[in-house]
């Protein structure tokens, strides 16, 4: 078997009087193409991924990405399971977004578009205005989150943000209201500070949706310990441990064989 497969991403439809063609296919609808393929083959690890390489060719328009045969074979089982159950609910948050965007584009111009692989038995996915690949809106609640980090960057013309580099969640771009921005009477740019926020989470798999993360307020911050109070605690606990003879047999007995 051939080590590079593709998967295929076939649309038809019309613009205005004419078929759809390479020729007066935007480029906007192109990129926003080439972001969501990314993310259906590769929703989570983006820098380790095997290289993706893009050919737009005619027949109507046809998408056509080359990639490493192990991933296609992958993604022809996941649009398998999509067709099957009708419903994207089951995967990955970046994967059910980027199938949202087909959708709603082909809804939006009237579009039919199949999604499909090279492999000589492969499932095709059809996705048109008649189809409803959203995600339930059950499954995804309201919920409230704390994150802290270092913010990269805040601000924005008409639509602003915080980013907020976290150890546990990469970059998070925070919608932010301007007044707030304009309001803050420090330079927050490249500190240490504590967001609360309010977005999506997955009601299963408590998965966050960091896309739809909004700015509630700035918390208390202080990643630097108190070394007096640290001392002082210290100084409490040797005074209780200073009539116990064997301390490591006297936590074994407290631990009651639980070492592990």
């Amino acid at each position: 078997m051939d080590n590079i497969g593709h998967i295929e991403i076939r649309i038809e439809g019309t613009k205005g009087n004419f078929a759809l063609s390479p020729d007066n296919y935007d480029i906007r609808e192109v990129s926003a193409m080439l972001e969501n393929a990314e993310n259906l083959l590769f929703p989570n690890d983006k820098k380790s991924r095997p290289t993706i390489s893009y050919q737009l060719e005619s027949g109507s328009v046809r998408h056509l990405f080359k990639t490493s045969m192990q991933y296609v074979i992958g993604f022809n089982a996941v649009i398998a399971q999509v067709d099957q159950h009708r419903s994207i609910d089951f995967l990955d948050l970046n994967t059910a977004k980027a199938l949202e965007n087909i959708q709603e584009n082909a809804a939006k111009h009237g579009y039919v578009i199949n999604v499909r692989t090279s492999l000589d038995e492969t499932h095709t996915l059809r996705i048109d205005a008649h189809t409803d690949f959203r995600r339930s809106e059950a499954i995804w609640a309201e919920a409230e989150f704390y994150f802290y980090g270092k913010v990269t960057n805040a601000g924005g013309k008409d639509k602003a943000n915080i980013h907020l580099y976290t150890e546990e969640h990469g970059t998070l771009r925070i919608h932010t209201p301007i007044r707030f921005l304009e309001s803050y009477e420090n330079n927050m740019l490249y500190k240490h500070l504590g967001v609360r926020a309010k977005g999506k989470q997955h009601s299963d798999t408590g998965e966050i949706d960091t896309s739809s993360l909004t700015f509630l307020e700035l918390v208390e911050y202080h990643p630097k310990y108190d070394e007096d109070y640290l001392n002082n605690l210290i100084e409490k606990a040797s005074d209780e441990w200073r009539g116990i003879g064997d301390k490591d047999a006297w936590l074994r007995e407290i631990r009651g064989g639980y070492d592990g």
